[in-house]
């Protein structure tokens, strides 16, 4: 028990020593195994591309000029079909719709409330205008939340269309580049 409690020590306390934590190096490790290999560039038919030989070009010249067209696309364009899409930008949805509903409600609960008081005290089932307005800001406020949530939810979704097709405009202007490379090397794309 001795001789495997002053191992730990051992262990934690050198790298202490040297001015590391123990953490640090365990970390270190993930990282250093994520280092994405060199990419290889995807085949036209990827995007939709089918690319045809005019010239009679063999299939590892055709690999070697599709490689060097997607290279020169990328030069040219500055965008990487294979990137992840853009991630969706919400707009600005309103804020404050329980506050809002809430507020709406008091105002047609005292409302409704005085109108229906009967000025009897002790009045069962009858609402003063404090019990109305007390009662409306809850309904109020739960159909303002649910009115923002709305508005969020559609705010989300214009967004996250509008990032699709930013990012199909993208890949067409990609797949444009590309294609007049290969049809400039001898290739018929379509």
């Amino acid at each position: 028990m001795k001789k495997s409690l002053a191992a730990v020590l051992v262990l934690f306390a050198v790298p202490v020593l040297a001015g590391q934590s123990a953490a640090p190096a365990a970390q270190a490790a993930p990282a250093a195994q994520a280092a994405p290999a060199p990419q290889t560039p995807p085949k036209p038919a990827t995007l939709g591309m089918f690319v045809y030989p005019g010239s009679g070009q063999d299939a590892a010249k055709q690999g070697q000029d599709e490689n060097e067209c997607y290279t020169w696309a990328r030069q040219q364009t500055g965008i990487d079909p294979t990137a992840a899409t853009t991630p969706a930008e919400a707009k600005d949805a309103p804020k404050g719709g329980a506050v809002r509903g809430a507020a709406r409600g008091a105002a047609k609960g005292a409302a409704v409330g005085a109108a229906a008081d009967n000025n009897t005290v002790g009045d069962e089932g009858h609402l003063d205008a404090g019990e109305g307005a007390g009662a409306g800001a809850a309904v109020g406020a739960v159909k303002g939340r649910r009115a923002q949530k709305k508005a969020q939810k559609q705010a989300s979704a214009q967004a996250q269309q509008a990032a699709q097709a930013q990012d199909a405009q993208k890949k067409d202007t990609f797949k444009k580049a590309w294609g007049a490379c290969l049809e400039g090397r001898g290739y018929s794309v379509k």
